[in-house]
């Protein structure tokens, strides 16, 4: 009997290795702050044995939720995997916990304090951990565009619609405004019921998730969906095309998914004769159109469980995670590879590494609160809106 070994992709590293490592930091994409205290060295040959150690003292006081970009290292400590809503909703269904430690990004952190009781404490091993995406929409930004589609004439018949990659913040100007969240699976049925409550849609804070559903899922032309800037004064639009849109997009974008071009979707199949290309909707509209599959995280991982022996695959999502399928699913025979021949880690994903998580775990042990985040009462109340709406969606 053999033992199948773990597959290497075919990914070459580029001169951005360290920041998308989680090694570096990027200040015009990351919050910039940093954990205090000391951390263990990377080196300590002893971090795993002090993870479980803190985590066993620790006991039924904490629930550790691991998001499916994380680290191997840190998802073996993680009680449940899973996308950033369900990882909120796992937390919120264990009021026993008195800290939730979310090996996650910023955004998921504040969806779990917002979900979960007053009591529980939701705590970020390292606070840099923020998302590109969600902080391409402050609510600044987002107040202005509202008052710009106010001297448009067109707020009243608008409905925001917010991803859930969003802050706290937006997910509250969401559901002060009438609208709802979505998540990347619900995406459709989220504007579905957008346009029977309005006639047009903001789409906060991804375009292509946007632009991908309208078009590909509601049958929208291109030309029914402009961008937003909120860079450029009036977003960088006139009036009459505000007025003319189905669908106004928020320019924003995930720094991971709108790496993959149509050039790594016709490069993977010279490659790879038969592969099968399966992507991500955060992905670019012309890299969407030409794969074969498109889906959110839970999709992509349902869809290789339920692909045949000896099947080949070209994934459009998160190296961490592409990397675990392709050994997951060696031993059935299943070829899995990356769409991309770069390196395409999520960088502030890659920031909780195991020595941030033996530091949380240990403090909290110690019984020293550390990287709580907590979202004020006010914001919570219009969030909490917002995201009860979708959770009505038929």
């Amino acid at each position: 009997m053999t033992t199948a070994q773990p597959q290497e992709l075919d990914v070459q590293p580029t001169p951005l290795a360290l920041l998308l490592l989680g090694r570096d930091a990027d200040p015009r994409s990351e919050r910039g702050v940093e954990c205090p205290g000391d951390l263990p060295s990377p080196s300590d040959p002893d971090l795993v044995a002090r993870a479980r150690a803190a985590k066993e003292k620790l006991g039924e006081k904490v629930f550790i939720l691991g998001h499916h970009y994380q680290r191997d290292e840190v998802i073996q400590f993680a009680d449940v995997t899973g996308d950033s809503f369900k990882l909120a909703r796992d937390a919120a269904a264990r009021p026993e916990a008195e800290y939730i430690v979310f090996c996650g990004v910023h955004f998921m952190a504040e969806s779990a304090d917002i979900l979960t009781g007053d009591d529980q404490k939701v705590v970020l091993p390292d606070l840099a951990a923020g998302c590109s995406m969600a902080d391409m929409a402050t609510a600044e930004q987002v107040a202005e565009c509202w008052d710009v589609l106010t001297d448009a004439g067109i707020a009243e018949r608008v409905v925001p619609v917010s991803y859930m990659n969003s802050s706290a913040d937006i997910k509250a100007f969401t559901g002060r405004h009438g609208g709802t969240i979505c998540t990347s699976s619900n995406a459709e049925r989220a504007l579905e019921w957008a346009f029977a409550q309005g006639e047009q849609v903001l789409f906060l804070p991804d375009q292509h998730l946007g632009r991908n559903t309208a078009v590909r899922d509601l049958g929208m032309s291109l030309d029914d969906c402009v961008v937003y800037n909120p860079h450029k004064p009036g977003g960088g639009l006139t009036a009459e095309q505000l007025r003319g849109a189905k669908m106004i997009l928020w320019r924003g974008h995930c720094s991971v998914h709108g790496r993959f071009s149509l050039e790594s979707v016709e490069d993977v199949r010279a490659r790879v004769p038969g592969v099968n290309v399966l992507v991500h909707p955060e992905c670019r509209h012309d890299v969407v159109a030409a794969a074969d599959y498109v889906g959110s995280t839970e999709y992509i991982i349902k869809a290789l469980e339920a692909a045949p022996a000896g099947s080949k695959w070209a994934i459009g999502t998160e190296l961490n995670l592409v990397r675990r399928l392709a050994n997951r699913f060696a031993p059935e025979g299943k070829e899995i590879v990356f769409l991309d021949r770069s390196v395409c880690f999520c960088s502030t994903m890659n920031r909780i590494d195991l020595p941030h998580l033996v530091w949380t775990l240990e403090s909290l042990a110690s019984g020293t609160l550390v990287n709580r985040i907590e979202v004020d009462r006010e914001t919570e109340a219009f969030a909490k809106l917002a995201l009860e709406r979708m959770l009505a969606l038929p």
